[in-house]
């Protein structure tokens, strides 16, 4: 038997732990070969990085499952399953796989960072190049990292939240400035000088909220206020969830120039400008270097 896909692991691995006890990453490589009945050879396949094979795939079974709410960490490097697993399992399903986990909003979440990461979405693996190839992994580690960065952030205190905007619209080049956010405060958390007399200043708005809980229009609509009654002109609201449907039409009520970063768009930036995370591996990608086989 080949080394199966990430997607074939996804049912027999939450099968795997639905004895609602804590598992480690071994343990389930080790249940995955055998129910897959892996020669020693398949088990110890490596990919350049050094990892094996079946322990990425096993790993990307569970970091898929676990951005659908399936499966949840007890503790680093251990995982159980979840409710949600368990009621999965009791519906019997055929398999698991992605097209399955986008019924659930916390995969559509992963996704959508995801997606926001990819030029161009293809069904069609086969008709990929290698450097797609490439790209495709790239983008999903960037969606999971992102993801992770989104529940980070949630756990963390709004005035937290208010520090990393700041920090972030820092590293983007826009000047230093400060939090001001507080109870009453008017519809801004803080503001960014972009000269250094103070004359031209950005205000920004920093909303901790949960996927489930999107940013309301009222609001929106406070944030404009607060520019106008400030003489601003510009400014920046950003959320760890969503903007309604009609933000746009709010937004454009105003003469204000107003940028809106949902969910999504934050992960993205906060992983380009290296807020909240660091390097753990680079890849060098060589090409021929033609004049060097040019004989003089």
């Amino acid at each position: 038997m080949t080394i199966p896909d990430f997607q074939s692991i996804m049912l027999p691995l939450l099968e795997y732990l639905n004895d609602e006890k804590e598992h480690s990453h071994k343990e389930v490589i080790d249940h995955i070969c055998i129910r897959f009945k892996l020669t020693e050879k398949e088990k110890q396949e490596k990919l350049q990085s050094g990892q094996t094979i079946i322990a990425n795939r096993v790993g990307w079974a569970k970091t898929y499952m676990s951005k659908a709410g399936l499966i949840e960490s007890t503790r680093r490097g251990f995982h159980r399953i979840s409710q949600r697993g368990k009621k999965v399992l009791n519906e019997k399903p055929i398999e698991i796989n992605v097209r399955y986990l986008k019924q659930f909003p916390e995969f559509m979440e992963f996704k959508a960072i995801k997606d926001a990461n990819r030029k161009k979405d293809r069904d069609e693996a086969e008709s990929i190049t290698p450097d797609e190839l490439m790209e495709n992994g790239f983008n999903s580690i960037q969606a999971s990292l992102g993801q992770e960065l989104l529940t980070k952030l949630r756990s963390n205190s709004p005035s937290f939240f208010e520090k990393v905007v700041l920090d972030l619209l820092s590293n983007m080049g826009y000047g230093e400035g400060k939090v001001t956010g507080k109870t009453g405060d008017g519809g801004v958390d803080g503001l960014i000088n972009q000269d250094r007399l103070g004359l031209d200043k950005i205000f920004f708005q920093a909303k901790r909220f949960g996927e489930d809980t999107p940013v309301s229009a009222s609001m929106l609509r406070d944030f404009v206020g607060t520019l106008e009654v400030n003489g601003i002109s510009k400014g920046v609201f950003m959320t760890t969830s969503r903007f309604p449907r009609d933000a746009e039409n709010v937004i454009s009520r105003s003469q204000k120039s107003i940028v809106l970063v949902d969910g999504p768009k934050l992960a993205k930036l906060l992983i380009d400008f290296n807020i909240g995370v660091s390097t753990t591996k680079t890849y060098e990608i060589k090409r021929i270097d033609s004049d060097y086989f040019i004989e003089e």
